[in-house]
């Protein structure tokens, strides 16, 4: 998550610290840490290098990149698990998380067939834990030269943005649009979408209950605040977590007036700032789309983040603004409530699951997200 824009408006403290020192509070970029995102132009003299470093990029819980690489051979790729890297308090089946995992997967294909490779994938080859995932590998895959065409969604991945800013109320996301990208997925009954006023309202309710149970329950606020990153300093050296950054941040870093320990004391300047802005984001949604499997499975779940990510590049691609809201599909005690609320308004019953719900509308283009470069992510065998 990338909630830089949600202080901007606090001027106060920062401004002050701005006028005598904003030349070096210009200089504080996070470009560094963006780096990963220009590295799929480099060529490598391994294939399997050149479909991880687009495979790095793509969506995840947190940003927290829970992959850890391994080459076997000169052919094969191993995905485990950084069992590190989980969130035990706001995800703790390991859900979202695998959905990660399933869209890494699916832009490892995607970058494999742009250099005429299929990758013959083999989830969860020594099976995996259905109350959590353990040490297991997440993948095994091989690349084996190929003559199909490259996929499509391919170009798209350099480009892909989540966007977490307001979008234009007054632009819901056309029907006829909106169908005809449906259609385009082939995911068929796997994707609802809504921008009837009416729904969108009821949803945007379940999701603000959501997110107030998110920040006021200690632990899953605690692991998010704990993952924070304030200030380009911060974002750069540890270019993963929830990044925070821009001129405001930095003024606001120098005096203090916003800290990690401010964003988990219920009723500071910080906690109440990241409450106010993130409500405000999900009351401007003129349009919901989400995303169910037949059942909640591991292989399910993978699959399910497969098709996450080439639903978000598809959606941007059209030129539309794509953001996930999680809050009320994550399965701890606290958000039981929000998670049969939004079930039941989506008219999803079990073992059907939905497995992401998602802005949708139209917003300028963000910047991308931080990325820990490929080679942190290998692991050596010498």
């Amino acid at each position: 998550m990338n909630r830089r824009n949600f202080l901007f408006g606090a001027g106060g403290a920062a401004a002050c610290v701005m006028i005598g020192g904003g030349a070096w509070i210009g200089t504080r970029d996070i470009e560094a840490a963006r780096a990963p995102w220009s590295m799929g132009e480099r060529s490598f003299d391994d294939p399997r290098l050149n479909a991880l470093s687009y495979a790095i990029l793509a969506p995840n819980p947190h940003n927290q990149q829970p992959w850890k690489i391994e080459l076997i051979g000169d052919d094969s790729v191993v995905v485990h698990p950084d069992t590190a890297r989980f969130l035990p308090q706001t995800d703790p089946p390991n859900r979202q998380i695998t959905l990660g995992y399933g869209a890494f997967i699916e832009l490892f294909a995607q970058a494999a067939s742009a250099i005429g490779h299929t990758a013959m994938i083999d989830v969860f080859p020594d099976g995996a834990g259905a109350q959590a995932l353990d040490e297991r590998p997440i993948a095994s895959i091989r690349l084996m030269p190929s003559e199909a065409p490259t996929d499509p969604l391919f170009e798209t991945i350099p480009t892909r943005r989540t966007n977490r800013q307001p979008f234009d109320m007054a632009r819901p996301v056309a029907t006829d649009q909106m169908r005809a990208l449906v259609n385009a997925t082939g995911f068929g009954e796997a994707v609802g979408w809504s921008s009837d006023a009416a729904r969108v309202s009821r949803i945007t309710t379940i999701n603000k209950a959501a997110w107030k149970t998110e920040m006021t329950t200690a632990g899953a606020h605690g692991e998010s605040t704990r993952l924070t990153r304030i200030g380009a300093a911060e974002v750069n050296a540890q270019p993963d977590g929830i990044s925070l950054h821009g001129p405001v941040i930095e003024g606001l870093s120098l005096t203090s007036a916003f800290s990690r320990e401010g964003m988990a004391e219920e009723g500071s300047f910080a906690f109440t700032q990241t409450h106010d802005f993130y409500a405000g984001l999900i009351e401007a949604t003129p349009t919901y789309a989400w995303l169910t499997s037949p059942n909640n499975t591991r292989s399910a779940q993978i699959e399910a983040g497969r098709r996450w990510v080439r639903l978000n590049q598809m959606v941007g691609q059209s030129g539309i603004a794509f953001h996930p809201v999680s809050q009320a599909l994550q399965e701890f005690a606290e958000m039981r409530g929000a998670f049969a609320d939004i079930h039941a308004e989506l008219g999803v019953e079990q073992p059907s699951r939905v497995q992401g719900l998602f802005r949708l509308g139209y917003a300028d283009t963000p910047a991308p997200s931080p990325r820990w470069p490929l080679e942190e992510k290998l692991i050596s065998n010498g």
